[in-house]
């Protein structure tokens, strides 16, 4: 392999919606050269940074029925049981909840957690503090997804806008069928997704822990599961 084929081959493609965001520092850039060059190289280092915000690398998805994986890069910030929000149609009942924070190094662009039909969309105006605050689940701009599988089981996925996200986009519409880890969406600038687990499934990872989107494995429905221990080092 070539040197040129090697870069090449650690270089993710950035999402087309990035386009605009990477051609406006890039010519922005070129403005703060003409009239400082220190502030031009300011500039195509914050360039630079855009395209690697919206990269969009490709991912190895295991693929059974059953097994649920991360929708999103980031840290797994918190594992809790939490009532969904009303507008997924849920139920009342407390499910487990699997949040992943996404900071703004993190790839952005969300992945469907399992196979199945979207069964539901629903968008919820809202404030945009800090992603990382449980709060934010219930306060903050969000857009949620429900994906019914094959099996029957009910996946909720949802997005939520950060401090300083504002604005969510969203690639898919009811009633379609989508795979394991594939592209449904992304959130422009650091934010958070919330997974809702079916009643009785477990989570298989930790808080702290690092997801990959449509890689990290967060639960696998279709065997049960006694809990994990995790050691931190």
């Amino acid at each position: 392999m070539s040197i040129l084929k090697s870069i090449r081959s650690q270089l993710a493609p950035i999402h087309h919606e990035g386009l605009p965001f990477v051609g406006g520092f890039a010519f922005a850039s070129l403005v703060l050269f003409w009239l400082w060059s220190p502030l031009g190289w300011i500039g195509t280092v914050m360039t630079a940074w855009c395209a690697y915000f919206f990269r969009d690398p490709e991912r190895v998805t295991p693929v059974r029925d059953g097994i649920v994986v991360a929708p999103a890069d980031g840290r797994v910030s918190r594992i809790m049981n939490a009532v969904p929000p009303t507008e997924l149609g849920l139920g009342p009942k407390p499910l487990t909840r699997i949040s992943i924070f996404m900071s703004v190094f993190d790839c952005h662009v969300n992945r469907s957690p399992v196979s199945g039909r979207i069964e539901r969309i629903a968008y919820h105006a809202g404030t945009f503090i800090n992603a990382d605050l449980d709060k934010a689940s219930e306060n903050n701009e969000r857009n949620g997804l429900v994906i019914a599988t094959a099996g029957g089981a009910r996946i909720g996925v949802v997005q939520i806008a950060g401090l300083i996200a504002r604005r969510i986009v969203s690639f898919v519409r009811e009633g379609v069928t989508i795979g394991a880890g594939e592209r449904f969406g992304m959130i422009r600038f650091g934010s958070r997704l919330d997974v809702y687990l079916p009643d009785g499934a477990r989570s298989l990872v930790a808080e702290g822990q690092t997801a990959i989107a449509g890689e990290t494995v967060l639960a696998d429905l279709r065997v049960p599961d006694g809990g994990r221990t995790f050691r931190v080092g």
